[in-house]
């Protein structure tokens, strides 16, 4: 039996995978941004986001392993090409929208590390695109080699983070009063704002949460784990090991998040605001003080981590899912991906050098990126949904993915109105 259980747990994988590029920079400037702000009243919002991924990306597996082809391609037969391009452009776009993040946390990571100067930034920004790109074209057989790499930096992360957590020592009473559902005063009307509220408030007070919701419940990572489950050859008889892999892999997740969360409520609450946080870096210089450099180097640690786990496979998940929506297939190892893939690298670090360069803070950028891709993920989980049908898959997971895909509707349709009200 403990033979069985060590060979499961082996087999783990895809849903590490979607764990490490949901795991980035913004998840984590984002979750210490929510744990400044409101301390631990919003403990029970990330088990709720976590679960909600759980039911999304098990779907995705089971559909990775059921359908004869790829989602995309699936929906190519089914719903016409151009609905397939439509949900592939959609991916691509929010993708490479994050990638500018994950080339500014690398240099954040590095900078207390690194001294004075202009043009390091620049050279190490290219100095990791090309080495990306020369394992983007330069290896076989990438899905094995992405997965073990994913799994080492996954345990890069959770020793930053949790040496940060043992620093922090967090009040117990508090995490568990943090389990109760509820809304911090300061959110309460800001739920559905007015016409008058909404063009006066300069930022939407409701931002920082619904993006804590987006970057743990990532419809966009779940719909990638259908082709995942492809790469690593799963089939029908691979159900019960998908559905462990996304129950364990989205629970990692979960678990990161509540980490960096709970650190920042423990130490950085009541000191200072959530906005004063201009990059996930500064977290560990507002750690530094308390704990000295030890933390600096921790959280930095986990930061590069996150940073590098989602640097590959966050814009592999858009070139795979727009090359396979335009009909050139979704297989990391085929041409179509990798030069779609290249695209979106080459974009975000453009953008990166210009952020660089320019020397102002793309904190609200990301934050407000993050909560914008809700406007996207109601067409990505009912994509999921409505391939799912006669696919047998069990109760629960229907259950938990139209829940999740209520709440991405419902939080698609509050960004909507309140993007209206401000322009009109």
């Amino acid at each position: 039996m403990s033979q069985e259980r060590s060979s499961r747990l082996r087999s783990l994988g895809p849903a590490i995978i979607v764990a490490s590029v949901v795991m980035g920079p913004g998840s984590i400037l984002v979750s210490s941004r929510v744990g400044c702000d409101f301390s631990y009243g919003l403990i029970w919002l990330v088990l709720l986001a976590a679960v909600l991924m759980i039911g999304m990306t098990a779907l995705s597996a089971h559909l990775g392993a059921v359908l004869d082809h790829t989602p995309c391609e699936e929906l190519a037969r089914r719903a016409g090409r151009p609905v397939a391009v439509l949900v592939g452009l959609v991916l691509f776009l929010v993708i490479a929208c994050f990638q500018f993040s994950n080339n500014v946390a690398v240099v954040l990571a590095v900078e207390p590390y690194a001294g004075e100067g202009d043009t390091w930034p620049l050279v190490l920004l290219v100095t990791v695109n090309l080495m990306v790109l020369g394992v983007l074209f330069g290896l076989r057989q990438l899905y094995r080699r992405v997965e073990f790499l994913m799994k080492m930096l996954v345990g890069i992360m959770m020793l930053g983070f949790l040496g940060n957590l043992a620093f922090a020592s967090p009040a117990l009473s508090q995490i568990l009063a943090g389990l109760w559902p509820s809304l911090p005063e300061s959110l309460t009307g800001a739920i559905l704002p007015t016409e008058s509220e909404a063009k006066d408030q300069v930022v939407d007070p409701l931002l920082p949460v619904q993006a804590l919701i987006g970057t743990t419940f990532s419809v966009a990572g779940a719909f990638y784990q259908a082709y995942l489950v492809r790469e690593k050859g799963w089939t029908r008889g691979d159900l019960r090991a998908g559905r462990l892999d996304s129950i364990v892999g989205i629970s990692v997740l979960g678990l990161l998040t509540l980490t960096v969360m709970v650190t920042a409520a423990a130490v950085l609450h009541g000191r200072i605001e959530g906005k004063d946080l201009g990059h996930a870096a500064d977290v560990a210089r507002q750690l530094e003080p308390l704990f000295g450099t030890a933390a600096t180097l921790l959280f930095s640690i986990g930061l590069l981590a996150g940073a590098f786990s989602s640097f590959l496979i966050n814009v592999m998940i858009g070139g795979a899912v727009l090359s396979d929506g335009v009909g050139l297939g979704g297989s990391m190892d085929r041409p179509g991906p990798k030069v779609f893939t290249a695209i979106a690298l080459l974009i975000g670090m453009v953008v990166a050098m210009a952020v660089v360069t320019t020397g102002e803070k793309p904190v609200q950028l990301v934050v407000f990126a993050q909560a914008l891709t809700v406007l996207g993920n109601p067409i990505l989980a009912g994509v999921l949904l409505w391939l799912s049908r006669r696919a047998g898959v069990p109760r629960w997971i229907q259950v938990v993915a139209v829940l999740g895909f209520l709440l991405v509707l419902v939080l698609a349709l509050r960004t909507g109105v309140s993007l209206y009200l401000r322009l009109t």
